[in-house]
């Protein structure tokens, strides 16, 4: 008897509601984009420096205009955008502030 009786407690207690806690987690940033307008005559790798990381954004093509998002990086945040063609050269802009409808004419 003593034996069911706690058989019957343990089947109870398994199935009385537990607690749950509940939390949100981190809200997405805002995606930025950018415009890379490109006259060189050559593609150029396109990329977003920040202190922590260096993001590869695309290749865009020579003689075009290209937008391209930027993912993992707040609007607003200043930045380094940096392009490398395929011979090595390299282009940068230091201190820009990332936002939407922001165009970088290279050279």
């Amino acid at each position: 008897m003593k034996i069911l009786l706690a058989g019957l407690m343990l089947l109870s207690a398994a199935c009385s509601p537990r607690a749950v806690e509940v939390q949100t987690g981190a809200q997405p940033s805002a995606e930025v984009s950018i415009s890379v307008d490109n006259q060189l005559d050559q593609a150029v790798s396109v990329f977003v420096v920040t202190p922590s990381q260096e993001i590869f954004l695309k290749e865009v093509p020579a003689k075009s205009r290209e937008t391209l998002s930027v993912r993992g990086v707040s609007s607003g945040s200043t930045v380094r955008l940096r392009a490398t063609s395929a011979n090595g050269k390299t282009y940068s802009k230091d201190n820009v502030q990332l936002q939407m409808g922001y165009v970088w004419q290279l050279p």
